[in-house]
Order: structure tokens, then C-alpha cells, then sequence
């Protein structure tokens, strides 16, 4: 399946990359997305390492225990939740990342 990339699009993509060929010049916009996103979710991890002093596996554990009255309110809740989510990301961006930079 051939990938049609308008005129534009790729001038663009040759301006920031450097890269003539478009389809090259795609790949390595997506990679450079991919490791910018893998920062952002770093730093967002380390946040929450910071806030609450250990790392997620850490705090899934004792959130799992359920015996910590800080956990039953919203913001812990919320934390939770996007700090989750955030592991999640990282996971399934490294993968890609990985499957990219060896396949």
C-alpha cells in the first residue's frame, strides 16, 4: 500500500527532518513524536514519584492494601488514575518506539 502525502506535507516534512524523501522524513517525525511523548510522560511520572515518594509499583501496592485514609479521597483517586495511565502509555510507547528503531 503506497502512502500519498500531499505536496505541501511533504515540503514541510523535508523542512523539518532535512530528509528528501518523504516517507523517510515521516518516519523520523514520528520518532522524534514518540521520544518527545516519552518525556513528557517521564516527567509526569516523576511528579507523582515526588508527590507521593515512591514509584507506581510501590503505590499500587499500598492503594491495594487499602489501608491508608489518604487513598478515599478525590485527588488520590484522580492521581491514581493518571498515574496509571501514565505507565500504561509509557509501556505501549516504548514498545512501539523499541519495535521501530529494531524492526
Amino acid at each position: 500500500m503506497a502512502l500519498q502525502i500531499p505536496k505541501t506535507t511533504s515540503t514541510l516534512l523535508t523542512e523539518l527532518t532535512g530528509e528528501p524523501r518523504p516517507e523517510v522524513a515521516l518516519l523520523l517525525v514520528v520518532k522524534d513524536a514518540i521520544a518527545y511523548r516519552l518525556e513528557k510522560i517521564t516527567a509526569g511520572l516523576k511528579a507523582f514519584e515526588d508527590k507521593y515518594g515512591v514509584p507506581f509499583a510501590e503505590y499500587r501496592r499500598l492503594w491495594e492494601a487499602e489501608d491508608r485514609p489518604e487513598h478515599y479521597t478525590y485527588e488520590a483517586e484522580m492521581d491514581y488514575l493518571e498515574w496509571e495511565a501514565l505507565v500504561t502509555r509509557q509501556e505501549r510507547l516504548r514498545k512501539v518506539h523499541f519495535e521501530e528503531v529494531t524492526g
